[in-house]
């Protein structure tokens, strides 16, 4: 008969983790984020423990995140949180012991528990449906509790596999400088992930030192998905390849590239091409570096919902004849075409009387 495994004190487990990763070593742009939340918080509504949402999956660096925070709250911002996870239904009695394992983490340590599932999980579903059901959770639980920060475990060898990722694809400034610390989302939500400034092995050795254990995703070692090869295989040959700290590397030139695309978008707001009616004024853009002109037409883009989502060669085609500023219309899926027409590329629906294209007199 097999002896019964010694239960684990989670509140002792959470102080001696927080003695080896304290505040000093979590990353200062999601804590200052967080803390102006609270103070803004504070500012209007009087209390003293602003409700924010933490993703906890049941893995180490899910786990590492709850901990610090439980640790952090009373001399903090308190301990009025709420913990979000969701079931995907993909791995059977392992995803169930998943939930249950969470749910008795955030039992011991006195916290609320949420558990989401994925009533429509499918066998070989891909990584992206899985993703964007998760995500549909959580902005359904951060609307329903009026929430306006969730947090996530994403730490320093998240960054260096993205940017792997995202090379591959061919991702420009604003791609490549994820997963950023503080993000701000639609609707006013902002996702902070605290843990960016440490390595994985840093954060087990952590938990393995305060006794914690916790829950091993078996398709992680699989490679089905694309990040489980770049993480299983790359990055390992990466980093030895380098003969240097390549993960602390990546993760400065994330800062780096974030600060670059956050001074286009900078440059872009003060150069305003984008009108009230949601049409772009070339002559506004007239000798602007192709960078710049590249992000309007991203930003004109968004501000037409009927429009397609177009393929690369689709866009890089619209973006010549933007440059080029000449009368054109080009096809923008079902729904309509984008019209350059007296130096202004506006939208047009299908049905509706075409523009008639002409110069402008000089």
């Amino acid at each position: 008969m097999k002896p019964k495994r010694r239960a684990i004190d989670w509140p002792a487990v959470a102080a001696a983790f927080a003695q080896r990763i304290p505040h000093e070593k979590l990353h200062p742009g999601a804590m200052l984020a967080a803390r102006a939340d609270f103070l803004r918080a504070r500012r209007k509504t009087k209390i003293r423990t602003p409700r924010w949402a933490l993703a906890f999956s049941g893995g180490a660096d899910s786990l590492a995140l709850l901990l610090a925070f439980w640790a952090e709250g009373p001399g903090r911002w308190g301990r009025d949180f709420v913990v979000l996870h969701f079931n995907h239904r993909l791995r059977g009695r392992a995803s169930e012991a998943d939930e249950k394992f969470c749910a008795k983490v955030c039992a011991a340590l006195g916290v609320k528990f949420v558990a989401g599932r994925w009533r429509d999980a499918r066998k070989g579903a891909s990584e992206a449906a899985a993703r964007a059901a998760r995500f549909e959770f959580f902005g359904r639980e951060l609307r329903r509790r009026k929430i306006r920060l969730l947090w996530f475990g994403h730490q320093q060898d998240d960054i260096a596999e993205t940017m792997l990722m995202r090379l591959a694809r061919g991702s420009g400034a604003r791609g490549l400088a994820a997963p950023r610390p503080a993000q701000a989302m639609p609707g006013g939500v902002w996702h902070l992930r605290p843990l960016l400034s440490l390595k994985k092995a840093e954060i087990v050795a952590a938990l393995r030192a305060a006794g914690a254990t916790w829950r091993e995703d078996a398709t992680n070692a699989r490679g089905l998905f694309l990040r489980n090869r770049v993480r299983r295989s790359v990055v390992p040959a990466w980093t030895k390849a380098a003969a240097r700290d390549a993960l602390a590397g990546a993760a400065r030139s994330r800062e780096l590239l974030d600060e670059d695309d956050a001074a286009l978008e900078a440059w872009l707001d003060e150069i305003a091409p984008l009108s009230a009616r949601g049409a772009l004024d070339l002559h506004r853009l007239a000798g602007r570096p192709r960078a710049i002109v590249r992000r309007a037409l991203h930003r004109w883009l968004l501000r037409q919902p009927q429009a397609g989502e177009l393929s690369r060669q689709a866009f890089e085609a619209l973006l010549a004849a933007v440059e080029r500023g000449a009368p054109t219309r080009h096809s923008l899926g079902r729904e309509g075409f984008g019209v350059i027409c007296d130096g202004v590329l506006s939208f047009e629906r299908i049905g509706k009387r075409p523009v008639k294209l002409h110069r402008r007199a000089n």
